[in-house]
């Protein structure tokens, strides 16, 4: 990127690799990498930036691939200015870079039941974004609203209802980046909501490659759930069992593996570049898809240029 860059307060970095920033540890670098102070120093960045330059808003990067050329254009990165988590009455507002075990945490020491979002990787700006959701609940069950700097520099307070979330889906504005996000949680006791936590952690790491480069479940799940993202318990089938029905678990390409403990997860087992994972990503899908006519849909995030 040739262009002048407007000057914020927070670390404006150019040409940043990304590999170190992802759970999968590939990828090439960002034109720019803007880390903003604050809220006012975001929006007074976009504000100032021409309209003609992508922006890519990036979490903790738990949910991404960030292919081998890397991403053209300024990569924004919520911080410790973004990390906040306020309680008050039965509500939780938390920074969008606020990371969800912690929400979960700080919630139930204060008797509010978001426990749901203790095993989910990543931050709320992209639990959001996803509706994410694990036993049975989804960001989509407890979102009240979320606060956003809009691709301009304007600040935007849009209720949940406004984002049509639905199965791993919302709709924002193009190019705005979540600031935070506010629940309404149940009343609980904080020693049952710890327990539950606990169990839901062994529970995980018993059928997960938690100890793995990986970047979560690879594919959404290929029915059985509603327009608002709520599990259909009509519908059981599970992109795990495809993959495994396909003869993939384990398999490997390169320095990328289909996990076997869990078919569903794609790590990096050495050495992987993002093509490889990408490519074996597709290639799970062209068997699958032969094999039994589903047609799997990436839940990963894929960006950037090969």
């Amino acid at each position: 990127m040739t262009q002048t860059l407007p000057t914020p307060r927070g670390a404006l970095t150019p040409n940043r690799p990304l590999a170190d920033l992802t759970w999968l540890r590939v990828g090439g670098p960002a034109d720019w990498l803007f880390q903003p102070a604050d809220e006012q120093d975001l929006a007074d960045f976009l504000a100032a930036l021409d309209p003609a330059s992508p922006v890519f808003a990036m979490g903790v990067g738990s949910n991404l691939i960030v292919r081998d050329g890397g991403i053209r254009g300024v990569v924004i990165r919520l911080g410790r200015g973004f990390n906040t988590i306020e309680i008050a009455g039965e509500t939780v507002t938390a920074g969008a870079a606020a990371l969800d075990a912690h929400v979960a945490r700080r919630a139930a020491e204060a008797g509010l039941d978001l426990t749901f979002l203790r095993t989910i990787p990543g931050s709320i700006g992209g639990a959001v974004r996803m509706n994410a959701g694990c036993y049975g609940s989804y960001v989509a069950d407890h979102l009240v609203s979320v606060r956003a700097v809009a691709r301009d520099g304007g600040l935007l307070d849009i209720p949940a209802a406004d984002l049509a979330l639905a199965y791993r889906h919302s709709e924002l504005p193009p190019g705005c980046v979540l600031t935070r996000a506010t629940f309404r949680a149940n009343r609980g006791e904080p020693a049952d909501m710890a327990a539950k936590m606990q169990d839901q952690l062994a529970r995980r790491d018993a059928s997960q490659p938690t100890r793995d480069r990986s970047a979560g479940s690879t594919f959404r799940n290929p029915a059985g759930y509603s327009s608002t993202g709520r599990a259909d318990d009509s519908h059981d089938l599970k992109a795990w069992s495809l993959i495994d029905a396909a003869g993939l678990r384990g398999h490997r390409l390169g320095g990328a593996q289909m996990s076997e403990k869990h078919p569903n997860f794609l790590l990096n087992a050495g050495g992987a570049t993002a093509a490889e994972l990408e490519a074996l990503g597709e290639l799970v899908r062209d068997r699958v898809r032969e094999s039994s006519g589903h047609d799997l849909a990436w839940e990963v995030i894929r960006v950037g240029e090969p």
